[in-house]
């Protein structure tokens, strides 16, 4: 005969058996991997951190300046104009455009750079090129290769422009005419980009560039230069 104690006992067992047991193991699995992510990016942001207020204490202590680099010479080489024969048109155009003067420029010049590094640090300067211009009118280019300047130091850097035979026509040609031998005085334009940067520690800075302008103006009987005033057209980083 059972007794009532020990039919709930009975039902007491049998309802461990029917419950399951809680797992604890994937939730706890989760919970360390968030938790590891957690660290790993509180120890990137903290070395993130510390190499800034590494690289801005350096930047203090350097106090960087803007570096120095203008035209500080122009040598006249050659220079050579050749007046063309006039082009006469059939006799159906009218006399107005009858003819057409036209004229050969022939150019060497020599620049001379100067750059200045008034920094405690390094400046790397890229390549830089440079275009004569008259009167808007693209004569030649020059280009000054890169290179690495030592802290405060000053570097000459060399540079030629040689024009062969640029031929311009008409109203161009009867200005550059007048002006060689009339005037005795060829106004050019020489302008361009210089990249710079400072290097510090192997590491280099964002780009600096500065715009260069300069007029020049050149004697034809003298073959050499009379003036020049050159400036900047701005900063960018």
């Amino acid at each position: 005969m059972t007794t009532n104690s020990d039919q709930r006992a009975s039902s007491s067992g049998n309802h461990r058996y029917y419950y399951p047991t809680p797992s604890y193991r994937s939730s706890s699995s989760s919970a360390s991997f968030r938790g590891c992510c957690c660290c790993l990016f509180l120890l990137f942001s903290f070395l993130a951190l510390l190499v800034l207020a590494v690289v801005l204490v350096i930047i203090l202590a350097v106090k960087p300046k803007k570096p120095q680099f203008e035209l500080q010479q122009v040598a006249v080489q050659s220079m050579g104009i050749t007046t063309n024969p006039p082009s006469f048109a059939t006799p159906n155009v009218g006399s107005a455009a009858a003819a057409a003067t036209s004229a050969s420029l022939s150019l060497t010049i020599m620049l001379l750079f100067t750059a200045v590094n008034p920094n405690k640090v390094g400046i790397k300067y890229g390549e830089s090129r440079f275009t004569v211009m008259y009167r808007g009118i693209p004569l030649g280019k020059a280009s000054v290769p890169g290179f690495y300047q030592e802290a405060h130091s000053v570097r000459q850097v060399q540079a030629t422009i040689a024009v062969d035979r640029v031929n311009l026509l008409q109203a161009d040609a009867a200005d550059l005419i007048r002006d060689a031998s009339v005037n005795d005085r060829v106004e050019l334009r020489i302008f361009g980009d210089v990249g710079a940067k400072i290097r510090i520690m192997n590491f280099d800075s964002p780009g600096v560039q500065v715009s260069v302008n300069c007029a020049i103006v050149i004697s034809p009987r003298k073959q050499s230069l009379t003036n020049k005033q050159c400036g900047f057209d701005g900063l960018s980083v």
